[in-house]
């Protein structure tokens, strides 16, 4: 795998070569010292992965990582001196379109490289993660517990005749989290409906996404907790790396079924245990690699769900999105602005 690395310090530049050189399946692509170079460095010669720092001089990380996903899209890592200390600036990069973000390696003594275990093993997971784009039957080990596609079932129906609050449902990856967060901007005050989240992010990186998007949205955020049902004008977030599904008594829950599949927690797994215990609401697929949510869209809709789809002139990545796009799963395929409205439109059609 050829790892591009962009950083504007030489002893940063230095031990990250040093961590790549631990591993024979990775090498060194090219290096930047800001993101101007970075863009340009893309452009002419795009690597499998780029390792990107945040705070640099010219352009920084997320300008960059904006910049790389519009003109020469590639899997990027931020890799900053301290992820807990830059997290806002975290957030904005994995809204601009990174995948995941890890403390930049340090040299020691010796010239060891601490550090260089994790970076290597965060490589390999979004490469995993990039490499999960064919798979195209992942709900396979799902189908026994949500049934066949085609809608409620007599016990599903029962369940729905119990006073819930109606659910939106918002699925993401790459470049989610600044879309979810428009999206909840657009939406009317108090929310008409409880939002359950499943953002694709590290779960260590879960908590502060939560508070993150409360901020940006002006929404009560939390983590999703297991035995709890999503409340009205609340929004949820799957918080670990379990799959976040719904109950058929209305409460949500953690499982470690499937175990196989490189998304945890899935947005499939979440839209699938929807369709099965859910009463039909809205539900929405934005932006992300690959096309995790697809098909559990398409259960959805088939279910009497009211499905939207990113658009791709607004998507970071219109993978997932695209993906449900083409299956036909989605209802309306919308620009990010208008997705608020037209779920909160959906929603009140669907009030009693």
């Amino acid at each position: 795998m050829r790892v591009a690395i962009v950083n504007d310090l030489a002893v940063a530049c230095e031990a990250l070569r040093r961590a790549l050189a631990t591993d024979p399946s990775l090498s060194v692509a090219w290096i930047a010292r800001d993101g101007v170079e970075a863009v340009a460095c893309a452009a002419r010669d795009r690597p499998d992965l780029v390792l990107m720092d945040l705070v640099m001089p010219r352009m920084d990380g997320v300008a960059a990582t904006r910049e790389i996903m519009r003109t020469a899209p590639c899997p990027i890592l931020v890799v900053t001196a301290t992820v807990s200390g830059n997290a806002a600036l975290v957030y904005e990069a994995l809204g601009a379109g990174a995948l995941d973000a890890v403390n930049t390696p340090t040299l020691s003594g010796a010239g060891a490289v601490e550090g260089a275990a994790e970076l290597v093993r965060r490589i390999h997971r979004v490469a995993r993660a990039v490499c999960s784009d064919a798979r195209a039957d992942h709900l396979a080990a799902n189908r026994a517990e949500c049934g066949a596609t085609g809608g409620h079932d007599a016990r599903a129906a029962a369940d729905a005749k119990s006073p819930r609050a109606p659910i939106l449902a918002i699925g993401a990856s790459t470049g989610g989290p600044r879309a979810i967060a428009a999206v909840l901007a657009t939406m009317p005050r108090p929310l008409p409906c409880a939002v359950v989240v499943v953002q694709h992010v590290a779960s260590e990186f879960a908590g502060g996404f939560a508070e993150w998007l409360a901020v940006e949205s002006r929404r009560t955020v939390r983590l999703a907790r297991a035995g709890e049902a999503p409340r009205l004008d609340e929004v949820v977030i799957a918080g670990d790396d379990s799959h976040l599904v719904l109950c058929a008594d209305g409460t949500l829950r953690a499982s470690d079924e499937p175990r196989d599949l490189v998304h945890r927690p899935s947005v499939d797994e979440l839209f699938a245990s929807l369709a099965r215990h859910a009463a039909p609401a809205v539900a929405v697929l934005l932006t992300g690699m690959g096309r995790d949510g697809a098909e559990g869209l398409a259960r959805l809709r088939a279910a009497g769900w009211h499905t939207i789809a990113q658009d791709e002139a607004t998507s970071v990545v219109w993978g997932m999105p695209g993906a449900a796009h083409r299956l036909g799963a989605a209802v309306e395929t919308l620009p990010l602005g208008a997705i608020g409205a037209a779920a909160a439109a959906a929603l009140a059609r669907r009030r009693p």
